[in-house]
């Protein structure tokens, strides 16, 4: 065990990881002229899983913040600081939950649309 949680790889990768993949996801979205409803189900997926993958390590680190000598980590894992840190979990779930919200909404509108011409053209037929 190191004397820091800074001091270890994973934190590393997962505190760049958690930064580069929501990025890469808005940039695509922005970027992008057309985009179907499934990649953008995935992408919001996707987020949302990335925030149940944030909050459980914001928490293995505070576990193991716990356990090291050093003071830095505990000032940022173990204090009131930490709230701060769930805030991007928060922000990248609720928007992956808006991303999926939208598509099913799109779906359900454009199958109400769907259902009402059908019993139109059948209520003429009759």
């Amino acid at each position: 065990m190191s004397d820091s949680v800074f001091a270890e790889l994973d934190f590393w990768l997962m505190a760049i990881g958690s930064i580069a993949i929501p990025i890469g996801i808005y940039v695509a979205l922005l970027y992008k002229r057309a985009v179907s409803r499934i990649t953008v189900l995935v992408l919001g997926v996707t987020l949302v899983i990335l925030a149940g993958v944030d909050i459980y390590f914001l928490r293995h680190m505070a576990a193991a913040a716990a356990k090291t000598p050093s003071l830095a980590d505990d000032a940022l894992f173990l204090s009131e600081i930490s709230f701060a840190l769930y805030l991007f979990p928060l922000m990248f779930g609720g928007i992956g939950v808006n991303l999926i919200s939208h598509v099913l909404i799109s779906h359900l509108v454009g199958a109400e649309r769907r259902f009402e011409k059908e019993h139109q053209e059948h209520r003429r037929a009759d």
